[in-house]
């Protein structure tokens, strides 16, 4: 991953001319498409242009300095004639602006001896201000959080570290003080999933699930699996994973269908997640049939969502499935981004073609049209849970 370091060497390259017409072609390219790398050249023309701005009005500066050194030079040589008196109007070409006080001279003597401490002390001050500019500017960039799709993606940084994974497996299978089905502490990060199938697979966001070393599947009435990543897709975002408890005896049918084709514009839509430890409810509409810079791949829809929310299941007002929620744009806390359910579908079809002895099988009967929005919640709630990610120590 390029760190703001490798973005600026990048740009000064590009600047100087310094990169291979193929390599500066891509980057103009990469420019014009991707807004987020457009803005980071955007703050390095800005910062480079300060940083020029500031080198000539020093420059202009010690000029005009060598100016005045040599303006005083002169008038010192001249010094003994202007103060001999001279005959009739010459004394009038005598020009008092060049005569040096006692307040000037002792500033001169000053500057002279201590000309190296204060250039050292300038240069420190300057470095100081723009190491300042640039430390903010990478903890802004820290602090939005980008990601590899665009915009803020939403996994919640959990407030309790599991201190370590033995104990989490310990509280898992019963050992040293723990017992199956105990509570067990929070994760590093969590984000949201839902059922794919009846028999144990489920959906969640890629970078919800990234790095974990093991996971944990929470559900309301004190559910609790564990679970494990049997397919991940980066570039949409999506990752399945599969409950490998060997108690585990299915979710129940699930009451909606997945949306194959594409959802109209406008079309109200609604999701459920966890922000929070309680499940959240949010609303809106289907504002745009792309995503972030244009991408095919996700909608754009108009609910709030936060860090939590990420993986969580979209619906139509009929209980049809159309997507996977991914993140937010960091300046329109309403502009949410979610995968398409059509391209979750040809994943697990090309899944079941790889692995025709564990086939998925996907729900054909939707349970929820014609239902009252409160009444398809309450069915469900049993099929949407929380992902927590325990990563090693």
């Amino acid at each position: 991953m390029q760190t703001e370091s490798d973005y600026y060497a990048l740009f000064e390259a590009y600047e100087r001319g310094e990169l291979a017409p193929p390599a500066r072609t891509g980057l103009e390219a990469r420019l014009a498409a991707d807004p987020d790398l457009a803005l980071r050249y955007a703050d390095f023309s800005e910062l480079t242009g300060t940083l020029r701005a500031v080198g000539q009005r020093r420059a202009l500066r010690q000029q005009l300095r060598g100016l005045h050194a040599e303006m005083l030079a002169a008038a010192t040589e001249k010094q003994p004639v202007a103060d001999a008196p001279a005959p009739g109007p010459l004394r009038a070409t005598v020009n008092p602006l060049l005569r040096i006080s006692r307040t000037e001279r002792v500033l001169r003597e000053f500057w002279s001896g201590h000309r190296a401490t204060v250039g050292v002390a300038a240069s420190v001050a300057v470095l100081a201000v723009f190491g300042s500019l640039l430390g903010l500017e990478w903890w802004r960039a820290a602090n939005t959080k980008p990601s590899m799709y665009g915009y803020t993606v939403l996994r919640r940084e959990l407030s309790k570290l599991q201190s370590n994974q033995r104990a989490l497996r310990q509280q898992l299978v019963g050992g040293a003080g723990g017992a199956p089905g105990a509570p067990v502490n929070n994760g590093k990060f969590s984000g949201t999933g839902f059922a794919l199938t009846a028999d144990g697979y489920l959906v969640t966001s890629y970078h919800v699930i990234q790095g974990a070393d093991s996971l944990l599947i929470e559900g309301r009435d004190q559910q609790r699996y564990h679970a494990e990543t049997v397919y991940s897709d980066r570039a949409h975002d999506l990752a399945i994973l599969r409950i490998k408890d060997r108690d585990f005896n299915g979710f129940g049918r699930l009451p909606y269908t997945f949306k194959a084709g594409q959802a109209d514009l406008g079309e109200r839509v609604y999701t459920l997640g966890y922000p929070r430890e309680d499940m959240v409810y949010g609303d809106g509409a289907l504002s745009a049939r792309s995503g972030f810079g244009g991408d095919t791949a996700f909608y754009q829809v108009s609910i709030p969502v936060n860090p939590g929310n990420s993986g969580g299941p979209l619906l139509d007002e009929h209980g049809n499935l159309i997507g996977v929620v991914s993140g937010r744009q960091s300046d329109a806390q309403s502009a949410a981004f979610a995968t398409k359910s059509s391209l979750l579908l040809r994943l697990v079809d090309s899944l079941a073609k790889k692995q025709p002895a564990a086939p998925y099988h996907l729900p054909h009967t939707n349970r929820l049209a014609g239902t009252p929005r409160p009444q398809q919640i309450k069915k469900l709630q049993d099929f949407v849970f929380v992902v927590k990610v325990f990563e090693k120590d």
